[in-house]
């Protein structure tokens, strides 16, 4: 078995300066400790480092250059990637790989929360995991994942929960896909997977689309402001299950008529958008022509969003709508009866995905690693 090792910075490479934390660790070196613990022995694993930087400071052109690796790494034979990266922007990266990887091969993503210079630094283990995970047989078909503190999570759904702690992620209202204890993948879920949406270079190219707060006393300036400076698509992050303020509202309904596309997340961590509410809630926002798209965060939306906008040119806002109605769909999130493929894709009780071969959860078992 080959994997291929991709090492692009983050606190896992970080070592600690009078300035503060730096990148200044390459993958060979980590792959070295990681050996520490148990990692698939039969594995041949060929490093690379695509950069020393913080997941802070990357943007859509390094994930488009990471995407591009990754699609090296499988031409030249890899049964699966893995990926050392910072944590901070590690859900974004994740979902934008799902967005555009079109293989069974798996691609998994880890990093750390102590720099390797830290005697309790935890990215050695990590690292270790996500090898044990990358190699064994039930990763295959699950696209991208990310493995923290022993469990593995799914890239749709990914959130970064902790600020410091070594458990940082998880995935709110999904669950993992799996544990890892010492060498052992005991699995739980596998979720359905949607297709790719883009190419691995479109991430390079992607519309702007910016992610707009609301709270209390908000009033239009940011908005507008996003879409003066560009924006052909804007994520709200908004209250509750997904309400405004009628003066934003108002201005939804103008900027959909102009041709911006304006999606609907919220600023709660758990549980999906319903356009339940008027007085310029969530209701009014659907009358609005706004798009629900079920419980993705703010920042996995816009990504989303700005793949619909690639993907759906020339379609206008209700090809947008679309095509973000029919992904989400894949990835078992579906849309009210009668509203699949407009604006206001939203979830209602009743429509849960039925259980099918294809998605029905996994029995938790214990597996050992073996040689393929």
């Amino acid at each position: 078995m080959q994997l291929s090792l991709i090492g692009t910075g983050g606190t896992i490479a970080s070592r600690s300066t009078p300035a503060g934390r730096v990148a200044a660790v390459g993958v060979h070196e980590l792959l070295e400790t990681a050996r520490a613990f148990p990692v698939p022995d039969w594995a041949e694993v060929t490093c690379r480092d695509l950069g020393l930087r913080p997941s802070f400071a990357l943007g859509l052109p390094d994930l488009a250059s990471l995407a591009g690796a990754v699609g090296e790494g499988l031409r030249d034979g890899a049964h699966a990637v893995v990926i050392t990266h910072g944590t901070d922007s590690m859900e974004e990266t994740a979902f934008a790989l799902a967005l555009t990887h079109a293989d069974d091969r798996p691609i998994v993503l880890t990093g750390a929360q102590r720099p390797a210079d830290d005697p309790a630094a935890d990215g050695p283990r990590n690292l270790a995991s996500a090898l044990t995970w990358a190699a064994h047989p039930a990763a295959r078909s699950h696209g991208v994942s990310a493995v923290f503190d022993g469990a593995v999570w799914p890239a749709v759904g990914l959130r970064k929960t902790d600020t410091l702690a070594p458990a940082a992620f998880s995935a709110p209202g999904r669950g993992p896909l799996a544990r890892l204890d010492d060498g052992r993948v005991r699995l739980i879920a596998r979720p359905p997977r949607p297709a790719a949406l883009i190419a691995a270079e479109d991430l390079g190219r992607l519309p702007r689309v910016d992610v707009v707060p609301l709270y209390v006393g908000c009033d239009t300036v940011l908005l507008d402001a996003a879409v003066a400076a560009g924006a052909r698509g804007v994520v709200l992050c908004a209250f509750g299950a997904g309400n405004a303020p009628p003066a934003v509202t108002a201005a939804v309904e103008r900027l959909v008529a102009q041709g911006v596309v304006v999606a609907v997340a919220s600023r709660v961590p758990t549980g999906a958008t319903s356009a339940a509410y008027g007085a310029g809630g969530g209701a009014d926002l659907l009358r609005a022509g706004a798009v629900f798209a079920s419980d993705l965060s703010p920042w996995q939306l816009r990504l989303l969003l700005a793949a619909s906008l690639h993907r759906a040119a020339g379609e206008g806002p209700a090809g947008v709508a679309a095509r973000m109605a029919a992904w989400l769909a894949e990835a078992g999130h579906l849309a009210e009866a009668g509203n699949t493929g407009t604006p206001g894709l939203r979830e209602t009780p009743g429509t849960e995905q039925p259980r099918t071969a294809h998605n029905r959860p996994h029995i938790p078992t214990e597996h050992h690693q073996h040689h393929q």
